[in-house]
């Protein structure tokens, strides 16, 4: 009996996850090692690194917790010699770290602004630009091939009150893949964003009746009458990863249970 083939085989597949220690970005790291990569996260905090590698290894896989700030262009330069110096090889880069903070518009000073744009727009851009170095130094010697996905957000789409400046980022990265996208291609070099809906995470739950209040308008307004879990992302990163999204680059993929182009 010819056993089913596993199209979407990670396996000798190296992932990078930024933020990777919790929430989505844990969501994303658990999905590629469920499907057999290896996986490094990153994360500023060394006890939750811990913890989510000592999760993550119960896949199988081998996996690196990295203690890496991306606001700090040094350290992720680190960050990514370190992790091919032990897997010798990054395939896969997920920029997922972000912080988000309420703050109306007319109330934003510079310095709140500032926080968010460095860690959740330069803080994917420089970690992807040190990700793009590498994979082009190995299609320079016949290796070409890697896969970018950036972390995006319904904010991408719609206006959210009090989040101008997380909107900002996350539609700056939206741009910036189209970009990556045309200009890495010739490198095999692919880049896509994931963005999500509400999902609920440690986060977005940061102030639970908040939390729950904006969990049930989504779930009363999504055809899929729930809001979303860090799971349910597994299987578009898996597919953006893999071999079989290499004529897949350039994209979107809204992940929100239908919420945002049926209502």
């Amino acid at each position: 009996m010819t056993m089913p083939e596993n199209m979407f085989d990670l396996t000798g597949k190296v992932a990078l996850v930024t933020g990777g220690n919790s929430g989505l970005g844990f969501g994303f790291a658990r999905g590629l090692a469920r499907a057999g990569a290896d996986v490094v996260i990153w994360g500023r905090r060394a006890d939750r690194n811990a913890t989510a590698a000592e999760a993550l290894r119960a896949h199988g896989g081998r996996v690196l917790a990295d203690s890496i700030d991306v606001t700090d262009d040094d350290a992720i330069e680190a960050g990514i010699a370190r992790a091919v110096a032990l897997f010798g090889r990054v395939d896969i880069v997920v920029a997922n770290a972000g912080i988000a903070a309420q703050v109306p518009f007319v109330d934003m000073d510079r310095a709140a602004y500032r926080r968010l744009i460095d860690i959740n727009l330069d803080g994917a851009v420089f970690t992807l630009r040190a990700a793009a170095r590498h994979m082009m130094k190995r299609a320079a010697v016949g290796d070409a091939g890697g896969s970018l996905i950036i972390c995006g957000s319904g904010s991408i789409f719609q206006g959210v009150p009090t989040l101008a400046h997380y909107g900002i980022a996350k539609g700056g990265l939206n741009a910036l893949a189209k970009a990556l996208a045309a200009e890495l291609g010739p490198h095999g070099i692919r880049c896509n964003v994931i963005a999500p809906g509400f999902i609920e995470t440690e986060m977005t739950f940061a102030d639970p009746a908040v939390g729950e209040m904006i969990a049930a308008s989504v779930a009363a307004r999504a055809p899929l009458g729930r809001a979303g879990k860090p799971a349910d992302l597994e299987g578009a990163v898996v597919y953006l990863a893999s071999d079989m999204a290499r004529y897949h680059t350039g994209d979107t993929l809204v992940i929100d249970g239908g919420k945002l182009f049926t209502n």
